[in-house]
């Protein structure tokens, strides 16, 4: 299991307009502190916390921050529809098409994504596995 993911950020508040342009529609809850923003799914008392946790930081080392080369972290929607919407969202609020959402020939049938860069450069894909939406023709 993986309880969190980070990545950095140079510039903060346009990190915040990007990721709070989709985060909360998928039930992440923002949480900002001087060490940077984290993004989690909510907790019921009494129950195990849903993960991973998803944080915004500024770098430990105090160097500018950089995007990893092949790194990406995948956000899973409800349906394609959602990714559609949140990909819109996301290129409105300060991201960059890495792709528009629909299906990848080299994927299932089902799996239906988008890629966008955040302002920092880091790749993001939102995605959906939804049976009850249509497949790819294939």
């Amino acid at each position: 299991m993986i309880p969190y993911v980070t990545v950095g950020a140079d510039d903060l508040a346009l990190a915040k307009q990007f990721y709070t342009a989709f985060l909360p529609a998928l039930g992440y809850g923002l949480r900002e502190g001087r060490e940077g923003l984290s993004f989690v799914l909510p907790v019921p008392e009494g129950t195990v916390p849903v993960l991973p946790d998803f944080y915004v930081k500024p770098t430990f080392n105090g160097q500018p921050a950089s995007a990893g080369n092949g790194a990406m972290v995948a956000f899973e929607a409800q349906n394609q529809s959602q990714v559609r919407r949140l990909h819109a969202a996301a290129l409105a609020a300060g991201g960059s098409d890495e792709g528009a959402p629909g299906f990848r020939a080299d994927y299932g049938p089902q799996f239906f994504v988008g890629y966008l860069r955040d302002p920092q450069g880091n790749k993001i894909a939102l995605c959906s596995y939804n049976p009850a939406d249509p497949g790819r023709d294939d």
